[in-house]
């Protein structure tokens, strides 16, 4: 039986995942250096912008439900990166900035993000990763995703 189906690999999506994956588990093992997850780095990167903003604001931004923010807030406030303090009108509402040693630490896991970013695709030239860049943003836009990759 003569099979039609077009190897594994020659897919694009197979391709992407592949170097996606090992862009983000390099990036991983950079961040856990410094004892922080992805998923607490993009949280970090968030805050470091848009700070005081209430969870609720910030589930919003990144694509995440309220819960799986109170989450990672929790842990980042035991590892003493973020402080959660509540508003001075409304006593049930809460907002969630970096602490100083968050704030200290959010350059250094940027520098490890760009440090990241150099080894995987340095070896293309300005005019191809500008290229790359152009055509993963089109994709992003047609498909329509708006939520951080933690994962």
């Amino acid at each position: 039986m003569t099979d039609n189906i077009p190897e594994l690999t020659a897919h694009l999506g197979y391709q992407l995942r592949q170097v996606s994956n090992h862009v983000s588990h390099a990036f991983a093992r950079k961040v856990a250096t410094k004892d922080v997850t992805v998923a607490e780095w993009a949280m970090m990167r968030v805050l470091h912008s848009k700070q005081p903003i209430a969870p609720s604001q910030l589930a919003d931004e990144m694509g995440m439900t309220r819960g799986a923010i109170s989450k990672l807030a929790d842990r980042l406030i035991s590892k003493s990166l973020v402080a959660r303090k509540a508003s001075s009108t409304d006593g049930r509402a809460q907002t969630l900035r970096l602490t100083a040693q968050g704030a200290q630490m959010a350059p250094e896991l940027a520098a490890l993000a760009e440090q990241n970013e150099a080894e995987c695709f340095g070896h293309f030239s300005s005019e191809d990763r500008a290229t790359l860049r152009r055509i993963l943003k089109e994709a992003v836009v047609h498909l329509g995703i708006t939520a951080i990759p933690i994962e």
